[in-house]
């Protein structure tokens, strides 16, 4: 492809590193977020699963919709010949716009020859499928097809417009501010401002997407329309404008009630999450503190009452949504991938305009626990709903066949609605541009695991740093700065850690007792700051109005969720029959990233299950012991069918 010139004068082709930030750069936040640039990933936990996602993930999820025809749709709108062949439901569009976003992560990330001629080339295809009136989608609007914006509340249009737009922001951020990809997405910017702005019609996307999209395009672009119509957008939300007949209302298309008016988000998960972040965003850029506080009270309520111990959020499979308040049932969590996601997504934008360490926290525990859960560990299958109990063993799916969204208990290779992998994909290019921020005093480390970071702070100090640490399975963190400069380095505690963790620097003590440890000095190049955090296993306790899991405990190490699951019981004993001794107390075992537990097999055959009493004390007597290892919930199935429990009922304590 030969360098052309547009809207900015820059060559196309040639890397331009003033467009900085990752997936989210406010225009003004507490926090500045770090671009590709300035902090990378080397190695260690996250470093392997980069790894998997370059040279695995990504070419899996385009060779399945290459074999089954997603990507051809573009070729066949260009061609005029799509009519009654396309393939897919209404939406696929969206996924390959997510694989362009993860390839745009990993050009940025590192330079690849091949990667980036796979990437042109997919841009090519779908650049020549765009109208030239900007619109571009390859389900409707062509002959033979529905008319455009004619199913607003199914047809996610405007959905697949808003990925088109975050891949291009990837490009953008990746330092090519003129690829062909943000051309055409500028283009169908252009096109959605003309057609749903101020002087066009009033109307909504069934799936909110477009709103977070548009706003951080106007971000990247300074075009100031764009976030006009993201605030539109938000705005139109909760009048009933789409015609619904289901049984889940206006609630499960987040159109029930004005955005600012909401208390704790609902309905459909993954659209409450997008919803709530654009919002934020639109609140950003428009200083409406009303909007931003309803948004931050939206996230606390929900934490709070509606999020499962993974990080999951979505405990409805019928209509993929949040339960009420304490509704958290394990074995029927659906706990969808791209709700985590999206959760990770809102965490990151509130933890950037307020700089407050609870937002980082459940961003560890969403990508260490739910997402990390849907990618099988050859990276060539993933779960689209992530269970906390399976009951029983399943089956293998088929490894060439579509499948449903949760009908076996293993990862599937690739789903019919396939949001999910490549949502991972696009996860995994960017993860560590959620790891650390800047500010005018320094740098602020949120998450742990082997990267480099160099920044120029406002006044031209630079801050160069190196993390290292085999977290999340030790709890030794050593930061080590490379630069001699007067900073401000913050390493966030994490919440299960506070009261225990220590810390230092060239062997003297500093105080590691609250939610940060903040080391303000003249460093020299070399200084080394280490930060020990507490990995003994522990019990944890749901609260008491979670119903489904009264009577049990869940057992974490670090910020690992862990599991007991069927391949470590002994013969004899069942993942529906046991109980956790509480007497007992837990074991780290040999490999560090597993916990060992005493169990007690439940041999109650009663005829009738009711009692008025509990049960006496020769049961406990008549009952086996046995010890087994648990093991990290991210890590579960991938052993061959199987059967698995977060939450372990508890055993009748001694003296009952």
């Amino acid at each position: 492809m030969s360098p052309e010139t547009d809207f900015d004068g820059v060559p196309d082709g040639t890397p331009d590193r003033s467009t900085r930030g990752g997936p989210v750069a406010p225009s003004h936040s507490r926090l500045r977020p770090l671009g590709p640039d300035e902090i990378a990933i080397d190695g260690g936990f996250w470093g392997e699963r980069q790894s998997l996602n370059a040279d695995v993930i990504l070419a899996h999820c385009e060779t399945w919709m290459e074999r089954i025809g997603w990507i051809s749709n573009f070729d066949k709108v260009a061609d005029g010949i799509i009519g009654g062949n396309h393939a897919g439901i209404e939406f696929v569009d969206s996924e390959i716009y997510k694989l362009l976003e993860a390839m745009a992560w990993e050009l940025a990330r590192r330079a690849d020859a091949s990667l980036e001629a796979r990437y042109r080339a997919l841009v090519a295809r779908v650049a020549a499928a765009q109208d030239d009136d900007g619109y571009l989608n390859t389900s409707f609007g062509h002959p033979g097809q529905p008319l455009r914006y004619s199913n607003l509340e199914w047809g996610h249009e405007l959905y697949c417009a808003g990925h088109l737009l975050q891949a291009a922001v990837a490009r953008i951020r990746g330092g090519y501010p003129n690829d062909e990809i943000v051309r055409v997405a500028r283009r169908a910017a252009d096109h959605v401002y003309r057609e749903f702005g101020p002087d066009g019609r009033i109307a909504l996307c069934g799936h909110p997407e477009i709103e977070v999209a548009l706003a951080e395009f106007s971000r990247a672009t300074g075009e100031a329309r764009y976030l006009d119509m993201a605030q539109l957008f938000v705005e139109r939300r909760g009048n009933g404008m789409l015609a619904t007949t289901i049984l889940f209302g206006h609630e499960y298309f987040q159109d029930d009630m004005p955005v600012r008016d909401a208390t704790v988000l609902r309905g459909h998960a993954v659209r409450a999450l997008y919803l709530a972040s654009g919002a934020l965003d639109v609140a950003t850029e428009t200083h409406d503190r009303q909007l931003a506080d309803a948004i931050a009270l939206q996230w606390k309520n929900t934490v709070s009452r509606r999020t499962y111990i993974t990080g999951g959020m979505g405990s409805h499979h019928q209509d993929e949504a949040f339960g009420d308040d304490y509704e958290l049932p394990a074995d029927r969590a659906y706990s969808e991938t791209c709700a985590g996601i999206g959760s990770v997504m809102l965490s990151w934008r509130l933890l950037l305009e307020t700089g407050e360490s609870a937002y980082a926290d459940l961003i560890e525990r969403t990508l260490l626990n739910n997402i990390l859960a849907s990618p099988r560990e050859d990276g060539r299958a993933f779960y689209y709903t992530n269970t906390l109990q399976q009951r029983t063993e399943g089956t293998e799916p088929s490894e060439e066949a579509l499948s449903e969204r949760a009908e076996a208990s293993l990862r599937a290779p690739w789903f019919e609605v396939s949001c999910c992998p490549t949502n991972v994909a696009r996860t995994l290019a960017s993860v560590g541009l959620y790891f650390a921020t800047a500010d005018d005093h320094g740098v602020q480390l949120h998450q742990f695991g082997d990267y480099s970071v160099k920044t120029t702070l406002p006044d031209g100090r630079v801050v160069a740093l190196h993390v290292e640490s085999g977290y999340p399975f030790d709890g030794a963190v050593r930061v080590t700065v490379q630069s001699d400069v007067d900073a401000t380095v913050t390493l966030r505690i994490p919440r299960w850690a506070r009261g225990a963790a220590t810390a230092s620097i060239g062997g003297v003590h500093l105080a590691a007792d609250g939610t940060e440890l903040i080391v303000a000095r003249q460093f020299t190049a070399g200084d080394c700051i280490e930060l020990r955090l507490p990995m003994q296993p522990r019990i944890v306790h749901p609260h008491p109005r979670i119903d489904a899991a009264r009577g049990t405990v869940a057992v974490e190490r670090g910020p690992l969720v862990l599991v007991l699951e069927s391949p470590d019981l002994p013969a004899g004993f069942s993942t529906e029959t046991v109980e956790i001794d509480p007497d007992v107390p837990l074991v780290l075992t040999a490999n560090g990233a597993q916990a060992a537990i005493r169990l007690r097999v439940d041999h109650s055959d009663a005829l009738w299950p009711y009692a008025q009493s509990t049960r006496r004390q020769t049961d406990r007597d008549s009952s086996r012991l046995a010890s087994a290892e648990l093991t990290p919930y991210f890590a579960w199935a991938n052993r061959g069918p199987s059967t698995m429990r977060v939450w372990l009922p508890l055993a009748p304590a001694s003296g009952r």
